[in-house]
């Protein structure tokens, strides 16, 4: 898996809808601009089928610090959280199913060089 930028977002867009750059990157920054606008409002932002952001209050808590194991005061603070839509779930359903085909591909293959290389 890798990492996908805004600007190559941007890039894909503006190549399919043969919009200009520059007017693609506009609209896509507008829309990111009202996104973390609306959340910070408490707002609630739902896109059907692809999922909902919404922003939650954590509740203060006391934590441990891993290295020296003292316990440390944690504040309140609000996150965002987003729950998965159905296409976004589905999606990823049929991404699994394609990994582990690929995994069990992966591991007959393995395993077959290594019977093999046993036998020589």
């Amino acid at each position: 898996m890798s990492t996908i930028t805004k600007k190559e977002l941007i890039d894909r867009i503006a190549e399919s809808t043969s919009d200009k750059r520059v007017l693609v990157k506009r609209v896509v920054q507008q829309f990111l601009d009202e996104v973390v606008e609306e959340l910070a409002k408490g707002n609630r932002l739902e896109f059907r089928d692809f999922g909902v952001f919404e922003c939650k209050l954590r509740k203060a808590r006391r934590a441990q610090n891993p290295k020296t194991l003292a316990r440390v005061d944690v504040p309140e603070k609000h996150t965002v959280k987003f729950k998965v839509g159905r296409m976004m779930k589905e999606n990823l359903v049929e991404l699994s199913a394609a990994h582990d085909k690929l995994a069990a591909a992966k591991s007959s293959v393995s395993s077959s060089a290594s019977a093999a290389s046993a036998h020589v």
